[in-house]
């Protein structure tokens, strides 16, 4: 009680903070970036470069209360197969701003529900994707799946288009609090599709759940956790349900008054880390969760763990570039996001134009505090010497701030021979003490809760 009595005194229960998959965050960004600025950094990228490439389907057959990502529901493939038509076009476009023998690391199609796609639909994106660029001799190519939203033949069509990962979200397993955040996805269900990807030689697995929900308690997120070990996921992110009802008005059909208090949420939390910890699994950042054999454990091992849009990766390319409407693309330059209404990206792309509408330019203070950040949330340590060697910290400046940082967090964080640690009982802070080094306002409204 010591403990969570400290970490209440340190405002973890009541506290908004970013989640940090990018800095600045994405309120930040201005419209100051627009198409002419996402040529120029696409055209910057050097031949042979190895590159990631996010495809983003804003679509849903059914919308689910509890998400608040920017999706739009359909009955009909229609409006479908005409996007996938839009993606191709994009695509295309992409490739005569790319230079030279530039290659894939990394592929993820998500949404919405990648899986919307027809098999033909998929077949074709595929296609005009390793047409623009090649998949690197290591590289992932892994796509979202919704199991209520899947069948043999879209499982065939990304399979022989070079499928070799999968991720499926499975957010909780209780039929009641299915029913309670609109999404009805059985465990026999959910075992199928895990099934359909491995008998078709796809070996690694994601798989995403949430605690947080309502009526979720420490016994009925255990029986969950042990359904999803016996799916045997490489990976698995446990996020916590944000309820942000002014951003996402489906959240209002969630009973907010079932919603566990931020100290039970921290006992979910808690729960769910030691299941997974006593299966097997490596503790990957604040959320996360591999088996030793998996890339993110090995990124860990050696230092290489990074943090991107798509939370932990291994990917080391620098440049991540977003397709489809809403996409955000990482450059070293700086951020550029696509128009999110599908509508207005779409027109952009038949006009033969990005849609890019807004976005931000790093200063070299930018770079230096996200990858201060970075460390942090990656390796719970940081390292003076790279920050001052690679991104031009002022060791002086850094000194103050790390003593700051003890001021405010008290051991909760402690200051080292190579910089700044947060030892095992500091580590439900993460995300405050890495706003302790954010130079942003943080008043913007739609950040999380801290745990």
């Amino acid at each position: 009680m010591k403990h969570e009595s400290q970490l209440a005194r340190l405002g973890l229960f009541d506290a908004r903070v970013p989640r940090y998959t990018s800095y600045p965050t994405a309120p930040h960004f201005s419209t100051a970036v627009g198409a002419p600025k996402f040529v120029e950094w696409i055209e910057a990228i050097p031949e042979g470069a190895a590159i990631s490439l996010y495809i983003h389907v804003p679509f849903c057959r059914r919308l689910c209360w509890f998400c608040a990502c920017r999706t739009q529901g359909t009955q009909t493939d229609a409006p479908v197969k005409a996007y996938a038509e839009t993606l191709v076009t994009e695509l295309g476009m992409l490739k005569k701003h790319l230079a030279r023998g530039v290659k894939l690391s990394r592929l993820h199609w998500g949404g919405g529900t990648a899986t919307l796609l027809p098999a033909d639909s998929m077949r074709m994106v595929a296609d005009a994707v390793f047409n623009a660029v090649e998949l690197g001799e290591h590289g992932e190519f892994s796509v979202e799946i919704d199991p209520n939203e899947i069948d043999d033949e879209r499982m065939d069509a990304l399979a022989q288009s070079g499928m070799n990962r999968a991720s499926i979200g499975i957010q909780d397993f209780d039929p009641f609090i299915q029913s309670v955040i609109g999404r009805e996805q059985s465990y026999e269900v959910t075992a199928k599709v895990v099934d359909m990807i491995r008998s078709r030689g796809i070996d690694s697995l994601n798989t995403d759940i949430l605690y947080g929900l309502p009526y979720q308690t420490k016994e009925k997120i255990t029986e969950s956790i042990e359904k999803v070990l016996t799916l045997k996921p490489d990976r698995v992110a446990l996020y916590g349900y944000a309820h942000v009802p002014w951003m996402a008005r489906r959240q209002t059909l969630i009973p907010s008054d079932q919603l566990p208090t931020p100290q039970q949420r921290l006992g979910l939390f808690e729960r769910s880390q030691e299941l997974f910890s006593n299966a097997g699994y490596d503790i990957i950042g604040i959320d996360h969760f591999a088996l030793p054999s998996d890339g993110l454990s090995k990124a860990l091992r050696t230092g290489l763990l990074r943090r991107n849009f798509q939370g932990y990766t291994d990917d080391l390319a620098e440049a991540l570039v977003g397709i489809g409407a809403s996409s955000i693309s990482r450059f070293p330059q700086g951020y550029a996001q696509n128009e999110s209404a599908t509508g207005a990206h779409t027109g952009a792309i038949r006009e033969g134009r990005f849609s890019t509408h807004r976005g931000h330019v790093f200063t070299p203070e930018d770079l230096m505090r996200a990858r201060l950040i970075e460390m942090l949330m990656c390796d719970f340590a940081v390292s003076k010497q790279e920050l001052v060697e690679q991104w031009g910290a002022d060791p002086a400046v850094l000194d103050s701030e790390f003593a700051a940082c003890v001021a405010k967090f008290g051991e909760m964080v402690e200051i080292t021979e190579t910089g700044l640690a947060i030892p095992e009982p500091g580590r439900p802070l993460t995300r405050m003490i890495a706003r302790h080094f954010d130079a942003y306002d943080l008043s913007k409204a739609g950040h999380s809760s801290a745990i």
